[in-house]
């Protein structure tokens, strides 16, 4: 049934100004469309809509995952330059800011809300 259609992530915010810098200043997405209480962005050949609630950073689980392959490490890094603070987890071994399981590597960070965004090597 949905298995052919595409999907996007949705994030909630208390601050639809501060979410707006935070992904376009600072992650580098594409704003698509901003009627004020809504923000689509572009993520790849996907969107990311990003929206206001009373209920945002409510979320103790990944809100938005980005696979990004072979670009990893100069993605996390320029996060970094940007003064993002990566979260720290004992649930694998971990060398500075990033997590590592075998191949895998991941790195955790949070929006100005709380939500919980997630990198990857995959």
């Amino acid at each position: 049934m949905l298995k052919d259609i595409d999907s996007s992530a949705i994030v909630a915010v208390h601050d639809i100004d501060r979410a707006r810098d935070f992904y376009t200043a600072t992650l580098g997405l594409d704003l698509l469309e901003d009627d004020g209480s809504v923000l689509t962005l572009r993520t790849g050949t996907t969107a990311l809509v990003v929206y206001l609630s009373d209920f945002a950073g409510t979320n103790q689980a990944n809100a938005v995952v980005w696979g990004v392959g072979t670009q990893f490490d100069d993605i996390v890094a320029a996060l970094r330059a940007k003064n993002v603070t990566f979260e720290h987890y004992d649930m694998m071994e971990r060398r500075g800011d990033i997590h590592v399981a075998g191949d895998f590597k991941g790195a955790w960070f949070k929006d100005p809300d709380g939500n919980l965004l997630h990198l990857n090597n995959m």
